[in-house]
């Protein structure tokens, strides 16, 4: 296998938090490869999409991002208010609070106002049909279970899902033994596990959630291959998905990863996403990851005794009820 170039513009540090080291070099495992175990945290300020009052600023400066972090801590303050909100920083409305969230004080040390780093835009470069097919699916998530987000229904958040962050569950675990790394993501509680050795890709008649992946070493850095994806997963099922959520997933999706340790606590990770039937042309995805081995990872126990789905149903078959009777 080879390597693959991404063609991204070269960060403008912001001197916020940990950076990359010039000429790092991470330890090696038993079997000579670098070292990239632990516990890699993924919480950022950072929004997948720019929003749109940013236009084409690509990064924030130290002073734009001393802001963000004000906003950030003002906001969880009001939150925490009696009589507050319980949202987490304003971005996720629903009943929890501060309590329930992972710490998230700050954007990327990059200080991209987005994780799209290319196209230079920082949107996700969607069909009017994919468009078109994400705005049915959320229109009409209460009709049938199957028009509903896979990660509502506790299947998976797909990939490269699993890898963007939440308000919460921010931990995720690799492991490397020879020949193998594994991945741990603790939201879903979901391992992904990627063969280092040249073995071909599954039939292509065969599909999963996740794709079939296969990874090799290009220097310091880990290159990942997924293909094989079912059609019936969603890009990015998160609440921080913005537009992006409801975007579907087709068989012709390939991903192509890059995993760098470029400081003792950062990893950096990039994605790179190709889908004609779904994108106008292929986007990256950059997010640095942050070491955290004093972190604790939960069991992840997502619908045992949570009747969600059949309350979202069952309430929307009783509305359309009243309805036909004349709102009675």
């Amino acid at each position: 296998m080879v390597g693959v170039t991404f063609a991204v513009a070269a960060p403008a540090w912001a001197g916020q938090g940990p950076g990359p080291v010039d000429g790092y070099r991470t330890s090696r495992t038993s079997d000579g490869q670098p070292d990239i175990t632990g516990i890699w945290r993924n919480d950022t300020l950072t929004p997948l999409e720019r929003p749109g009052r940013l236009g084409d600023k690509e990064f924030y400066t130290a002073e734009e991002i001393a802001e963000v972090r004000r906003n950030n801590q003002e906001s969880f303050a009001r939150d925490g208010a009696p009589g507050g909100r319980r949202s987490v920083a304003g971005q996720f409305t629903g009943g929890y609070n501060r309590f329930w969230s992972d710490v998230r004080d700050s954007v990327v040390h990059t200080g991209r106002t987005s994780m799209i780093a290319d196209p230079p835009s920082g949107r996700v470069p969607t069909t009017p049909e994919a468009e078109e097919r994400a705005r049915w699916l959320v229109e009409h998530r209460s009709d049938d279970h199957l028009n509903m987000s896979p990660y509502s229904r506790c299947i998976t958040r797909g990939m490269p899902g699993s890898m963007v962050p939440n308000a919460y569950n921010t931990g995720n675990q690799i492991l490397q033994i020879p020949g193998y790394v594994v991945i741990l993501y603790e939201m879903v509680r979901e391992p992904r596990i990627i063969p280092l050795d040249e073995r071909p890709h599954i039939d292509p008649k065969i599909r999963q959630w996740m794709g079939d992946t296969r990874g090799w070493w290009d220097g310091e850095t880990l290159v990942v291959e997924t293909t094989n994806f079912t059609e019936k997963g969603w890009i990015t099922p998160n609440q921080n998905a913005g537009r992006m959520h409801g975007i579907p997933v087709s068989p012709e999706l390939r991903l192509v990863e890059r995993f760098t340790r470029v400081a003792p606590g950062v990893l950096d990770w990039q994605v790179r996403v190709e889908d004609p039937n779904v994108y106008t042309q292929p986007w990256t995805l950059e997010l640095p990851l942050r070491l955290d081995n004093d972190y604790t990872i939960y069991e992840y126990a997502c619908h045992e005794g949570n009747r969600a789905v059949t309350g979202i149903l069952g309430g929307a078959r009783h509305e359309e009820l009243r309805e036909a009777e004349g709102g009675q």
